[in-house]
């Protein structure tokens, strides 16, 4: 019996340009759900510039950097959490706005939290859905 030849993932491989224009598909979804303005969306990215972010909205096959890769990763949980807790209807996506009086937010919204521009505050927020979740 023989092995079928496996045609490789272009997915699988996190470096390949596939992968970086499924990442940013998802993000500018994301975006337009959570009604991110355009430099909320640059800070979330990393503090790109507005010429990249420009270039990402063309959705282009490109090799992402790691860091921006570990950014749309953790929007993926927490989108992924948010839609486990609540579903998928129009108030799941304003939770991200609404101001939160439990630790780690201490009355700000988890936008607010990511938006302080550090991955850690992404993952600050996706631990706490998880946390949530159970």
């Amino acid at each position: 019996m023989t092995n079928a030849a496996r045609k490789p993932d272009p997915l699988a491989d996190l470096d390949s340009p596939k992968a970086g224009q499924v990442a940013l598909k998802f993000f500018f979804s994301l975006m337009d759900k959570w009604r991110c303005s355009v430099e909320e969306q640059m800070v979330l990215l990393g503090s790109i510039g507005r010429s990249t972010l420009y270039k990402y909205r063309q959705l282009p096959e490109i090799r992402l950097p790691r860091d921006t890769l570990e950014r749309v990763s953790y929007l993926m949980g927490i989108h992924k959490s948010l839609r486990i807790l609540f579903g998928d209807k129009p108030s799941t996506y304003e939770w991200v706005r609404k101001p939160n009086s439990e630790a780690p937010f201490n009355g700000k919204s988890a936008l607010e939290l990511m938006l302080a521009g550090s991955v850690v505050d992404l993952a600050t927020v996706r631990r706490y859905l998880d946390g949530v979740r159970g």
